[in-house]
């Protein structure tokens, strides 16, 4: 904490949150607005690839199969997703940077070979067809869809590491820069593999995504090169925080945020796990991708929100209710604006249009799609809320909030899949929000307590 200073003179946008100056919405937006573009370009991949995979043969059991691969590989790659968070927060000067790359490299190594073990085929088979359910035709596609996934737990932790320094030092468009090399990347790898190749659809999602990161990991850390030099070339006398910081330290603070991003992560595959198993599974399946990646875009607000407030929130009271309106308002605009789409003759635009399914998918899917429309608003409060125990240390409530979400969804899921027989397409409204609003419960609770405590440092 002591080093804060050097790092604010790097970082002015990040400064203005440990001087005497008031947050403006006009700062917020400076800073908000470059994150928010890089989640909305990556909103548009899981849209993007489900449009090409619904124009390539076998379209319906394609897109079942990228929907089991990417939730797999999204719960390999969760141990490492909160280091932007770490980094963003802990990485105050040149001894802090050492030692959190140190453990960021480790944990990386870590999620890689788990994934090297998962793509082993009986191990894959035994995940897929024995505990998932899923037919052999699907599970088959899905298996060689993991191959071309193998590296991309790790280089999402490469990259998050280094765009959290990024945005520490006041350069969050550096990270949208970062998310550009992405999606060119991975757009003209999924037209190679789709024109030139001819893979299955499955393999051509996986296959773009696995290059659009591994490019974007290379332009992050790139880019990220100069605040490195700066970070190591501080004197050890003006490390204090990074000398206090130990590596016990560091994993009592992130554990509880990789345990929340396994638990979250973990949504995924428990949704395939349900709708694997209720009525219209591979129409749901189908649908799953499309329906869940137009209400991602609107959610894309209150995901970028959470690195805004760690890096802005302060150490007063003021810039967090400053914050804490700023991200009521995000909330009810982004659930404001999928309901424009959802509830009107947008949604057959979006699914027949632009999405590509097939007209009987299409009308499938305005239901489901409808039932997601309080996702973005919660999302929106959810990060403020973690944001600011973020800031505190205080992060092992976070995790026991994501336990909840999750024990609450799948109850939800169970009760209208199992107990109803709901189509399973129309019950991931229902269970996905439910899980929001019990996890927010946690939270709010948990910050009670922490200010009580006189902990919201």
């Amino acid at each position: 904490m002591a080093a804060s200073a050097s790092s604010a003179a790097s970082a002015p946008l990040a400064a203005a949150a440990t001087d005497s100056r008031p947050l403006t919405t006009g700062l917020i937006l400076r800073f908000w607005l470059p994150l928010q573009a890089t989640w909305l370009m990556m909103a548009a991949e899981s849209p993007f690839l489900a449009a090409v995979i619904a124009r390539l043969p076998g379209a319906k059991e394609n897109l079942a199969a990228f929907a089991v691969a990417s939730a797999l590989a999204w719960i390999v790659e969760s141990p490492v997703v909160m280091m932007l968070s770490a980094s963003n927060a802990l990485v105050r000067d040149g001894v802090a940077y050492r030692k959190l790359l140190r453990f960021s490299n480790a944990l990386n190594a870590g999620v890689t070979v788990v994934m090297a073990v998962l793509i082993v085929p009986p191990v894959f088979d035994l995940v897929a067809r024995r505990i998932m359910g899923l037919t052999p035709e699907v599970a088959g596609l899905a298996g060689r869809a993991m191959v071309w996934l193998l590296l991309w737990p790790g280089a999402i932790g490469f990259r998050r590491f280094y765009q959290g320094i990024l945005i520490r030092d006041g350069r969050p468009q550096a990270v949208t820069y970062g998310t550009v090399v992405r999606l060119t990347t991975m757009t003209a790898t999924g037209l190679v593999l789709a024109l030139a190749f001819r893979l299955p659809g499955a393999s051509v999602g996986a296959g773009a995504l696995g290059a659009g990161v591994l490019a974007e990991g290379a332009a992050s850390w790139a880019m990220a090169r100069s605040s490195a030099r700066r970070l190591r070339a501080m004197p050890e006398e003006a490390c204090g925080f990074g000398r206090a910081l130990t590596q016990a330290r560091v994993v009592r603070f992130y554990a509880p945020l990789a345990l929340t991003s396994f638990l979250s992560f973990f949504v995924n595959p428990l949704t395939t796990f349900f709708l694997a198993r209720g009525r219209q599974p591979i129409e749901s399946l189908a649908v799953l991708p499309v329906i869940v990646g137009l209400a991602f875009i609107f959610r894309t607000s209150g995901i970028a929100l959470q690195e805004v407030v760690i890096a802005l929130a302060g150490d007063g009271d003021e810039n967090k209710r400053t914050l804490r309106r700023f991200s009521l308002g995000l909330g009810a605009a982004a659930a404001a604006g999928l309901a424009a789409v959802v509830f009107t003759p947008l949604a057959g635009v979006w699914y027949r249009t632009i999405s590509g399914l097939p007209p009987e998918l299409a009308a499938f899917s305005v239901l489901p799609g409808a039932l997601l429309v309080l996702l973005p608003f919660l999302e929106s409060v959810l990060s403020y809320e973690r944001a600011v125990l973020v800031r505190a240390h205080k992060t092992a409530p976070i995790s026991v909030a994501v336990g909840f979400q999750l024990a609450a969804t799948a109850l939800v899921f169970a009760v209208m899949v199992l107990g109803l027989d709901v189509v399973g397409a129309a019950a991931i409204g229902p269970a996905l929000t439910a899980g929001y609003a019990c996890g927010l419960g946690v939270l709010l609770v948990a910050r009670g307590r922490v200010a009580t405590a006189g902990g919201g440092r």
